[in-house]
């Protein structure tokens, strides 16, 4: 007994001196996404502004694939240390594990939440091509032709393509859902009308809708965003209840040492703050995130139950 005790004193010695040091070298940022994304583009902005917070380099690494699940595996399997952390969005946290027969980790075992980064919403929009300039215009329009409009997504399993979902069901609209390979191909083709209509991240499609390439009907969000305060919400625009917010969070392995895991979260809710994080977000449409590991943890839940039911009355599956 005395001896395990021993032990136990050593390693908990080790761990605190471990955590005092943290950090003493760089830090992996893996992104489970491909460069350009909207995730991706969040990493780099706080990848860029941690590593001015915590003296150490956080280099971020993109790791796509599997439905987001590669990148996200790396993380889980990585040591508990603090120096791989992953950029977690929505799609993968609380959406596509409801479509993907076995994952290969627990995303509330395997993970250890740090603070979630940014809050986000979607913009509806439709081609210039349709003759619809509202919400309600755009119900009236699919119900008087059931199934001839089609909704482009980034990919199946995407924010756009359950909140395109969410959306049918809660106006009892009948549209077709095509999935792309990505959001910028289904932007082009929402451009030259070969589509009707698009849910879609703001970072990804604002500038498009400010061109007027795209007509913007409303966001997605539960308040209007900043970035297109003109725009009413699908609440506003005649859909009571609609919401369908998007969001991206750190996480780390689980084991994770509190001590660290507190040391990331205050530099990341500080990051945030930054004038160089708040610029670019202005641009982007999104908005900073921030809070505790356990309020980002919450999210991750109260979504994940949300979008489950949606999945299961679609029938969406990935493969």
């Amino acid at each position: 007994m005395r001896r395990l005790g021993l032990i136990s004193f050593m390693l908990a010695s080790s761990l605190a001196a471990a955590a005092a040091d943290y950090p003493d070298h760089a830090i992996r940022l893996i992104v489970p996404q491909a460069a350009g994304s909207a995730t991706d583009n969040a990493a780099r902005l706080i990848g860029a502004v941690l590593t001015q917070e915590l003296g150490q380099q956080v280099i971020v690494e993109n790791r796509p694939g599997g439905a987001l699940t590669i990148g996200l595996d790396l993380v889980a399997k990585s040591p508990p240390d603090g120096y791989t952390i992953g950029m977690g969005p929505i799609g993968t946290l609380a959406i596509t594990r409801h479509m993907v027969a076995k994952l290969p980790y627990d995303i509330e075992r395997d993970f250890q939440t740090i603070a979630q980064v940014t809050r986000g919403q979607m913009l509806l929009a439709v081609s210039p091509q349709l003759p619809v300039h509202s919400v309600k215009e755009l119900i009236a329009y699919v119900k008087k032709n059931p199934g001839k409009l089609s909704n482009a997504s980034s990919s199946n399993g995407s924010p756009g393509h359950v909140g395109a979902e969410l959306f049918k069901f809660m106006t009892g609209t009948n549209i077709v859902h095509i999935p792309y390979r990505g959001g910028s191909l289904a932007i082009n083709d929402l451009i030259a009308g070969h589509v009707d209509l698009m849910f879609e991240s703001l970072q990804s499609i604002a500038p498009i809708a400010r061109s007027g390439k795209v007509r913007a009907l409303a966001v997605s969000g539960d308040h209007r965003s900043p970035a297109f305060p003109h725009l009413p919400t699908i609440i506003e625009a005649g859909v009571p209840g609609y919401v369908a917010a998007t969001w991206t969070g750190i996480v780390a392995p689980a084991g994770v040492p509190r001590p660290i895991v507190d040391k990331l979260n205050a530099a990341v809710n500080k990051a945030l703050k930054s004038d160089a994080f708040l610029e670019k977000f202005a641009i982007f449409g999104d908005e900073p995130g921030g809070g505790t590991p356990e309020e980002f943890a919450a999210t991750i839940k109260a979504d994940s139950v949300k979008w489950a039911d949606v999945v299961k009355r679609s029938g969406a599956k990935l493969d």
